[in-house]
């Protein structure tokens, strides 16, 4: 598998940080996890395969991670890219995504389910694994962040494994859901005496990623605090026992 950072920043303007977005590749099918309205171009700017795109996965409702989700909806309604295409795209979130999906749609009869190629939103139950694409399996859990925040593990065809919690609060299932997984992609908004309970700051981050004890592990939606850090410095500070990275917009690793 292969991923680029879209968008390793938050919902606050940030000139080198986009909202949240990650693409997903493998051998024959792409993924998108998470939609901001940045994540949007930001695919084009990447020159990534955006209208043969085949899933996407929604964490969760804030606008920072679903907010591009209707535009590029109108988008592929109409580009030239997607005209011809007939695989459908397929859509993954909580229950209460389709709901959101058809509000969003009324609010200027957009159409937005009347496209080119079929289009398929399915709402998933925690714990039971369902196919994103036929070349990716997935299983998603609860998160402490919102009522229908879930974090999804990954496997290829290959065996390969990506868990991406998005935003979560501190739980140690986090780290069990983890276990062993070649990319762990945890959130951790905050540096130190976060302001709320359903963030990770780096100490919780940290901690998360000595438990699962994956091979890499990468850390993003980044409030622009960080930026006034050394980021290798404090991470150094808690020797996390894997290689760990931060989120940056372009960012491509191999899996």
């Amino acid at each position: 598998m292969k991923l680029v950072v879209l968008g390793s920043g938050t919902s606050v303007p940030h000139p080198n940080r986009s909202s949240s977005g990650f693409w997903i590749e493998t051998s024959g099918s792409s993924l998108l996890l998470d939609c901001s309205a940045s994540a949007v171009h930001r695919m084009a700017q990447e020159n990534l395969d955006w209208a043969n795109l085949d899933a996407i996965w929604i964490s969760h409702f804030h606008l920072d991670h679903i907010g591009g989700l209707p535009s590029f909806l109108f988008g592929t309604k109409y580009a030239p890219e997607t005209q011809n295409r007939t695989k459908p795209l397929k859509i993954f979130g909580a229950k209460g995504l389709h709901k959101l999906i058809e509000n969003f749609d009324k609010a200027n009869e957009y159409n937005l389910f009347k496209q080119p190629f079929p289009l398929e939103l399915i709402e998933v139950e925690p714990l039971e694994k369902f196919e994103m694409t036929p070349e990716i399996e997935a299983v998603a859990v609860k998160t402490p962040h919102t009522d229908e925040s879930h974090a999804i593990h990954l496997r290829d065809v290959n065996n390969k494994t990506i868990v991406y919690t998005a935003d979560t609060g501190f739980d140690i299932t986090m780290g069990t859901f983890a276990r062993n997984a070649d990319l762990f992609l945890l959130e951790c908004s905050f540096v130190k005496n976060k302001p709320v309970e359903t963030h990770l700051e780096l100490a919780e981050a940290i901690h998360l990623i000595r438990y699962a004890a994956p091979n890499r592990a990468v850390l993003t939606h980044l409030y622009p605090e960080w930026d006034a850090v050394d980021f290798q410095k404090e991470v150094g500070k808690f020797s996390p026992l894997c290689e760990v990275l931060e989120a940056k917009d372009g960012l491509r690793l191999e899996i």
